[in-house]
């Protein structure tokens, strides 16, 4: 058993795709197109970081009940987790791309951690060895 994908709801698919692929250095999985359960045109678009096996679901905002939670999904907490080998190297390069980055990277007894917001505005922590 193992978690496939999960789903982040965005606004809109490209600019999302830009930023898991362009700034965090996901790879693009599929981008296909699809239907919603009542027929209307959407697309399947998963991400997932190099060498993973759970991806991401992009997910575009159907309706105004799902656009609420886009930037909000897990309530304002942190609900994503992004390790990585190498944190000043991820970090230098997600500052450079103009990541919104909410707290200073910090050592704690588990590794190095920064908090940072993704393209729909939820709250991630970077992970790495301390």
């Amino acid at each position: 058993m193992r978690v496939d994908l999960i789903t982040v709801v965005v606004a809109d698919y490209d600019p999302a795709i830009e930023f898991f692929t362009w700034v965090l250095g996901f790879e693009l999985v599929d981008d296909s197109p699809s239907l919603t359960n009542d027929g209307r045109p959407k697309r399947w678009v998963v991400v997932r970081p190099p060498g993973a096996e759970t991806g991401i679901l992009l997910a575009r905002a159907d309706g105004p009940r799902q656009a609420e939670v886009v930037g909000d999904q897990v309530a304002g907490r942190v609900g994503f987790f992004l390790r990585v080998d190498d944190f000043d190297a991820a970090h230098a390069q997600m500052v450079a791309a103009g990541v919104e980055f909410l707290t200073e990277p910090r050592t704690e007894d588990y590794g190095r951690i920064v908090v940072f917001r993704d393209i729909a505005g939820n709250k991630w922590d970077l992970l790495g060895p301390a």
